[in-house]
């Protein structure tokens, strides 16, 4: 074993790689540019039909996709040279903001091509996910993951404070425009920053066969399904308790509070974890920290106020940190050569999970109330914790 693997990865040793330092790049053009585009979508749709379950509905095309593409298309992730992937990514996100802004097309045929399209973006981040071993072995990956993670809930938070600016001064059109723009500018970094990378997989099978087999293969592994189930249970719970926030408070401005916290916690807990914790501590803290997801939620029994409440989130999203300790377990145990439709899999579980988890818990607020609802939710996140207990624990601990 390594050096680097016995102590931990730092983030000079993964910003030193010159391709990690493209592919962080184009993500946090990504990411940002996304956040401004569902945002000027919604806005859009909004102005043109006074509707809010339209804006709403405009707000949230972009993942509903990502179950149908995890199903039946993922295997384009390991079947496709990466890096033309990935531009192709860009440029088609970039066409689609301009068709949106300036085509005047129909609210119904705004949704329609924002669903099709997003049918394939799952799979231009299950590549991105996939190379990180290829550039970062060892650690370094884990660390990585744990970087992007942390970066992700920042740049979502930047873009929308950039979307409402450019919302304010130039209108939805010039907002989409200014994701078309971040795109291209993504598509060239990636374009002349990486090396060209073969595919991973080879074609044996047409593209939704062999999707639907190797889903087949990954879930039939008890290792991988395991390690599957104990990243996307538990966000259900902490998505459904998230969404109760906001009826629980009454406010937006006391909910965003608590929301915001929620980001903080969740960014710490991720940096921290990631750069400070050994490789195998954070194996080893992997089913504290999952049990640390649901504790603090069951304060909300006893009817918090605005202060405490985001105290109580912040501690439980420092927990999310636990799936970092998965991270190389999950590696080792998915084929190379599938490893593109694993991680895919693996992300499209996790935005399911959220929806589900909004849904699920928003009808038992319906019936015990937000803030019971709430508690409600995170003891089914102990529980869920509780019979994940084995892929959670890793072996030898």
């Amino acid at each position: 074993m390594s050096q680097t693997a016995e102590r931990g990865a730092t983030f000079k040793e993964v910003f030193a790689v010159r391709e990690f330092r493209v592919l962080f790049g184009s993500f946090v053009l990504l990411v940002g540019g996304d956040a401004i585009k569902m945002l000027a979508l919604s806005v859009l749709v909004y102005t043109r039909t006074g509707s809010p379950g339209l804006s709403a509905a405009a707000y949230m095309a972009g993942w509903l996709p990502y179950i149908v593409a995890a199903v039946f298309l993922m295997s384009l992730a390991d079947r496709l040279p990466p890096r033309a992937v990935m531009i192709t990514g860009e440029i088609v996100r970039a066409v689609v903001c301009l068709l949106l802004a300036f085509t005047g097309m129909s609210i119904w045929a705004m949704l329609a091509l924002v669903l099709v399209t997003g049918l394939f973006s799952p799979i231009f981040g299950a590549v991105r996910n996939a190379m990180l071993p290829d550039v970062l072995p060892g650690d370094a990956f884990v660390l990585a993951r744990s970087l992007l993670g942390v970066t992700s809930a920042g740049a979502q938070i930047g873009g929308m404070a950039l979307g409402g600016a450019f919302l304010a001064t130039v209108g939805p059109q010039g907002a989409l425009t200014v994701t078309a723009v971040l795109s291209v500018v993504a598509a060239f970094v990636l374009r002349f920053g990486l090396p060209y990378r073969k595919a991973r997989g080879t074609v044996r099978q047409g593209t939704v066969r062999t999707s639907l087999r190797v889903n087949r293969l990954l879930m039939s592994d008890g290792r991988v399904r395991g390690l599957l189930l104990a990243e996307w249970l538990p966000v259900i719970f902490i998505a459904g308790a998230e969404a109760m926030v906001v009826p629980y408070l009454g406010g937006q401005g006391q909910a965003g509070l608590v929301l915001g916290a929620a980001a903080v916690g969740m960014a710490v807990g991720e940096f921290a974890v990631g750069r400070f914790a050994s490789p195998r501590l954070r194996e080893r803290l992997s089913l504290p920290l999952a049990v640390l997801m649901g504790v603090p939620w069951l304060g909300f029994a006893f009817g918090p106020g605005p202060v405490v409440s985001a105290v109580l989130a912040a501690c439980s999203t420092m927990g999310l940190a636990y799936q970092l300790g998965l991270q190389r377990r999950f590696l080792e145990a998915v084929p190379e050569d599938a490893r593109g439709q694993a991680f895919g899999l693996q992300s499209a579980g996790m935005m399911s999970g959220q929806a589900v988890g909004a849904l699920l818990i928003g009808v038992v607020g319906e019936v015990a109330g937000p803030g019971p609802g709430i508690a409600i939710a995170g003891a089914a996140l102990l529980l869920v914790v509780l019979a994940l207990v084995k892929p959670l624990r890793p072996s030898g601990v």
